[in-house]
Order: C-alpha cells, then sequence, then structure tokens
C-alpha cells in the first residue's frame, strides 16, 4: 500500500550546540510583563507619551497593533516608544489582534475609564490552563461597570457619569486583575479600595507611570492600593522608563550556574530577584550583587533544593522551568511545585527526550540529578519553557532542537544572540516538519 503523500511546512527552531561554557555580561531589556500594561495606560490621555527601554519582542509587536487599531500612533526609535493619543480613539478590539496576546486584556480598563465602554475581544497567549479572567471582570462590576459576555468579546459599559470608587477584595493576588482595576479606578469617582493586590515589580511600575500621569495612587507594592480618582481631563501624557526585566535576567543567571560562569547580568534590581538568586546560592552557585546587577557562577557540583511557585515575592512560575532544568543537573532529589499556572508542567514531557529524570505526581515533580542529557528535537510548549529548553540544550551533548522559536520570542528580544556573546553556539533555523496531507499544523 503505498505511503500517504505529506507536505514539509518549515518550522522555526533554535539549534543550540551542547557542553557549553559561558561568562561575560548581558543588559537585560525592559519587562516585557510591564510595557504592555504601560502601553495600555497610554489609552487613558490625549497627547504623547514616551516609552523609554521597550524590548523589541513580538509581545510588544502584537500589543502595538492593537493600540493602532484603536487609532493610536506608535513610532519606535531604538527602544523609545511614542504613543500618540488622539480625541478619537476607539473602544473596540478585534479577536485576530487580541487573541495573539493574553495580556491585551488590560486595555479594557483604561478603555472604560476614558470612554465609559469597551468590547475587547476575548485574549489569548500561551496556554496555561486555567487563566480566567473573571477577576478582572468582577472587579470592574464593583466599579459600577455592567458586563455582557458575547460569543467572541467582552463588553463593557459604565454607569451614566463614569465608573465609581468600590472596595474589592481579590481572592487571589492576580497580577492581570489588579493592573486593570487600577487602570479603570484611576478616573472613578471617589477612593477606590484594591485588597489582597499583587506585588510585582511592574505593578509599582505601573503605577509610578499613572502617578507621574496626575493618578493618586498610594500602597503600589503592598496588599491593599487606594486609589482616589480625578477626572479623565487632569490626566497629561508622560515619559516613562521600563523596570528591568527579572524573568529575563533570571533566565542568563541559571545559564551562569548551568554553564560555569561567571555571567553578569546588568539592568535589573537584584530586590526583585530575592528569591531566585537565594535558590541558586542554595543550588551551590556562587551569587554576588551589585546596584543594578547580579553575577552568578559555578565552581563546584550543584545540589537538590526544593521550591515553590508563589506570588510576587516567593517564587515566580515564569522561572521555575529555568530552575528546574538547573536541577536535572544537581545532585539528589529535589520538589519542584507548581502552585500557580496548572499547565506549566506540560514541559516536563519535553525535558525527558534529552534523558532528564522527572516524575510528576499532581501539582509537584520529582527531579532526580544529576541527569546526562544528551541532544534532542523538543517543543517550546510556552514561552518560558522554550527558554528553559534552550538552557537543557547548552548542557547536553550534542546538538539540540527547539522547536516553537516564535514563543520563545515573545518575551526574548535575542536570546541567540545574547548566548553566542557569552559563549554559546545558539542558531535560528527552519526545520522541515513531515505533515501528513490534511493534518492540523
Amino acid at each position: 500500500m503505498p505511503s500517504p503523500s505529506v507536505s514539509s511546512p518549515m518550522m522555526d527552531a533554535f539549534e543550540v550546540r551542547g557542553r557549553a561554557t559561558l561568562s561575560g555580561e548581558v543588559v537585560v531589556s525592559g519587562a516585557k510583563n510591564s510595557a504592555l500594561k504601560l502601553l495600555a495606560a497610554a489609552l487613558l490621555t490625549e497627547g504623547t507619551t514616551r516609552l523609554e527601554r521597550v524590548p523589541d519582542i513580538a509581545d510588544v509587536a502584537a500589543m502595538v497593533a492593537v493600540l493602532e487599531h484603536l487609532g493610536v500612533t506608535v513610532d519606535r526609535d531604538g527602544d523609545t516608544l511614542n504613543c500618540s493619543v488622539g480625541p478619537g480613539v476607539g473602544d473596540e478590539t478585534p479577536p485576530h489582534l487580541v487573541r495573539q496576546l493574553r495580556a491585551s486584556i488590560v486595555v479594557l480598563g483604561p478603555l472604560l475609564a476614558r470612554h465609559g465602554r469597551a468590547r475587547v475581544a476575548q485574549p489569548g497567549g500561551c496556554d496555561l490552563g486555567n487563566r480566567g479572567i473573571d477577576l478582572h471582570l468582577q472587579g470592574l462590576q464593583q466599579l459600577g461597570a455592567t458586563i455582557t459576555l458575547e460569543d467572541e468579546a467582552i463588553v463593557a459599559q459604565a454607569p451614566p457619569g463614569g465608573l465609581v470608587a468600590g472596595d474589592f477584595e481579590l481572592p487571589y493576588a492576580s497580577v492581570g486583575a489588579t493592573e486593570n482595576l487600577l487602570m479603570a479606578a484611576v478616573c472613578a469617582r471617589g477612593t477606590t479600595v484594591i485588597g489582597n493586590a499583587a506585588r510585582e515589580p511592574e505593578i509599582v511600575d505601573l503605577a509610578g507611570m499613572l502617578q507621574a500621569m496626575g493618578a493618586r495612587i498610594t500602597g503600589a507594592g503592598t496588599e491593599e492600593i487606594r486609589v482616589e480618582g480625578v477626572p479623565v481631563e487632569d490626566l497629561r501624557p508622560v515619559t516613562h522608563r521600563v523596570v528591568g526585566d527579572r524573568i529575563e535576567a533570571g533566565t542568563y543567571a541559571t545559564a551562569g550556574a548551568l554553564c560555569g560562569g561567571p555571567v553578569t547580568v546588568r539592568g535589573v534590581d537584584p530586590s526583585h530577584l530575592r528569591l531566585p538568586l537565594a535558590k541558586l546560592a542554595e543550588t551551590g552557585a556562587e551569587v554576588d550583587t551589585e546596584p543594578g546587577a547580579v553575577t552568578v557562577q559555578r565552581t563546584r557540583g550543584l545540589r537538590a533544593v526544593d521550591v515553590a511557585t508563589l506570588p510576587f515575592p516567593g517564587f515566580p512560575t515564569d522561572l521555575q522551568p529555568q530552575l528546574t532544568v538547573l536541577l536535572t543537573q544537581a545532585g539528589g532529589v529535589a520538589m519542584v511545585t507548581e502552585n500557580v499556572f496548572d499547565g506549566r508542567f506540560r514541559m516536563l514531557d519535553e525535558l525527558r527526550k534529552p534523558g532528564a529524570d522527572l516524575e510528576l505526581q499532581g501539582h509537584h515533580a520529582l527531579v532526580r540529578g544529576p541527569s546526562s542529557l544528551r541532544g534532542a528535537t523538543v517543543q517550546a510548549t510556552d514561552l518560558r519553557a522554550g527558554a528553559a529548553l534552550v538552557l537543557a540544550g547548552l548542557v547536553a551533548d550534542g546538538v539540540t532542537v527547539v522547536c516553537g522559536a516564535s514563543h520563545i520570542e515573545r518575551g526574548y528580544a535575542d536570546l541567540p544572540g545574547w548566548l553566542c556573546a557569552l559563549g554559546g553556539d545558539v542558531r535560528r533555523v527552519g526545520v522541515d516538519v513531515a505533515v501528513p496531507v490534511g493534518a492540523h499544523t
């Protein structure tokens, strides 16, 4: 019987040559998870808001496309984005843009504050399990908004006269919900109290920009944020520099622990990485900090440590895959507990392919090491998993191919370039993938 015909599409991938020794310096970009929300905040006021140190990554490009659809003119000059907002900014986002990026849901708050109405398509982004937006919507309802869920969109309507202040206790310290409520409350009548608020550095960064625009906010970075509403016409455009990307910095710091070092990462506040750096030190890596930089190296064997992800100031879920790769090279048995995103462990099947010894028990993973990894073809299941698999390739024997480079490029401006500058051998390639005709890709 003849073989079925096949088509051979090209899949984007990173090719990684293993047994690398890394040393040198990396300068990280502004934080992806802050820049996206700062772009949304620019919708609150007319004029040109300048955002400096904006990473040149796919997620930022997706958010810029959303703003441009709304009528904002966005120009890039190096790492600076100039966002020119006129009086005719729209209040509706299309599905084909919003579904590329989960963070685009945060345009809901500023559009509702400015227009009193918003129609936002259901968001997309990495599939990491249960990441519902119920908290966003419940909080906006507490500010007086009426929410209607359509098949493909969320429609929010403020009461006559605009949003009104309210108190809302988040049942979970959701970063996205805190950001959406913060931007919506800036122009709500009265004083809004957000309880059990997220405390991430990116929240503090957003609040700082909003305060410079004329918002009255206290408590950012604590469990209770208070927002005294101001008229939308009192807000003004500003120039704001994005906080350093602690997840990008943590990725390169982990690479230093994996591949010898010393690797110095500049452009990040070490206090934003207090627990991740402590965990690296527990494994036996040498960690030194100075204002705006951290240096990591390994001069001896690594040892297993347990870790559990939690909202800031706990261990970030976005660094859990990278630490899991590090633990495959540590002596002993480590338990990794994922408390934030239930889909984060989808990477484990891919990490087993090069030879990692892993056992999944509910939301715990047992990592037995050290494992001798070997080159393999693996799939980036999400942004951070993809970066972690590249790190695994750096310590494996032979060549590792990480398919799905576009996932990684959503959050890293030039991961191959920086790793090559440190002494690694990582390049972007196209990989032929034979797919039976008629099959889904």
